[in-house]
């Protein structure tokens, strides 16, 4: 790999197929440089973590309700269960995209640990760039020696 690498290629991979999944190596730094390239070129970024999504179409883009841990504490009535209460959070994909700057070319979605996806969650982030043309994904899917993508509807396959 180069000493310097523009970024230039996966910036034009990521803006034809939408979702690429990339496998970086273990000791990082890689990432940090690619995100830099693909902001320096017009986009917002967002990183978040794959563990804890849940159901990842109602956290992207649809209005989701949360329960913090309730620590033995009932509700604000003394039946029911210890639950605690239910909050209700804006989707986290839709929200970001509606407050772009006016000259933003669009939206880049780095999700870690992308290892833990099932298949179905790959194959609906493979296609929500073709939902929402200004989002664009990339998926960590695990590590290799060196920085490679690929379309992450064939990370699919290969998975």
């Amino acid at each position: 790999m180069a000493l310097f690498a523009t970024g230039q290629k996966l910036i034009r991979d990521l803006e034809t197929n939408g979702a690429l999944g990339v496998y970086v190596p273990l000791e990082g730094g890689f990432e940090g440089r690619y995100r830099r390239r693909i902001r320096s070129a017009g986009y917002d970024s967002l990183s978040i973590t794959a563990r804890g999504l849940g159901d990842v179409a109602a956290y992207l883009t649809g209005v989701h309700g949360v329960r913090p841990p309730h620590l033995g504490k009932k509700s604000g009535t003394a039946s029911g269960a210890a639950v605690g209460y239910r909050y209700y959070v804006p989707p986290i994909a839709s929200y970001r995209l509606e407050a772009l700057p006016p000259r933003a070319k669009g939206l880049l979605l780095w999700i870690i640990e992308g290892h833990i996806l099932s298949n179905q969650e790959i194959e609906y982030l493979a296609n929500l760039p073709l939902l929402e043309p200004r989002l664009k994904i990339v998926v960590e899917m695990g590590g290799d020696r060196y920085f490679r993508w690929e379309p992450l509807k064939q990370s699919l396959m290969t998975a």
